[in-house]
């Protein structure tokens, strides 16, 4: 009989509580540019609806500045014997299963603002297009000491392939 895969057993590693800060600006930057292009719709398009959909930007923006804290607090990982858990997700929760084995690439990447909050992504690449897993607002440090402990985990899996 397979396995059930326990998710509340062991305890989830977090990402930095700076990452909301990052949070923050991308959903600031997106509204901006969002409002921006609404007030062009209404102002010099003439379009008599645009209006409506600055005003929908507006509220979705605001929507999504309140929830950034809950949506960067979802988000964690658990490596595991045989495997690294990733989760993310509010309403609709996410959970992927990346076996060492099976990791081809570890990359950590720096975005503007996370590099200012010493913050960096670590990105997994795997043989199926589909995993796309992405652990972001890690401590640089701790970005940095992850990715070498999967990259030996995955090479030491792989051989033993």
């Amino acid at each position: 009989m397979p396995r059930r895969l326990d998710l509340a057993i062991g305890d989830w590693n977090r990402v930095s509580p700076k990452y909301v800060v990052v949070v923050i600006v991308g959903t600031l930057v997106s509204g901006v540019v969002a409002s921006a292009g609404a007030t062009f719709f209404w102002l010099v398009a003439r379009w008599e609806w645009g209006w409506i959909l600055l005003a929908a930007v507006i509220v979705i923006a605001v929507i999504s500045l309140i929830i950034a804290p809950r949506r960067a607090r979802s988000i964690g990982y658990r490596m595991r014997d045989d495997d690294l858990l990733f989760r993310r997700g509010i309403m609709f929760q996410r959970f992927v299963s990346v076996p060492y084995g099976r990791m081809q690439l570890i990359d950590i990447n720096r975005g503007p603002v996370g590099r200012v909050l010493g913050l960096a992504d670590l990105k997994f690449v795997t043989a199926a297009a589909s995993t796309g897993v992405i652990i972001p607002g890690l401590p640089e440090p701790v970005a940095a000491e992850l990715r070498d402990r999967l990259v030996e985990l995955a090479e030491s899996r792989r051989a033993g392939l």
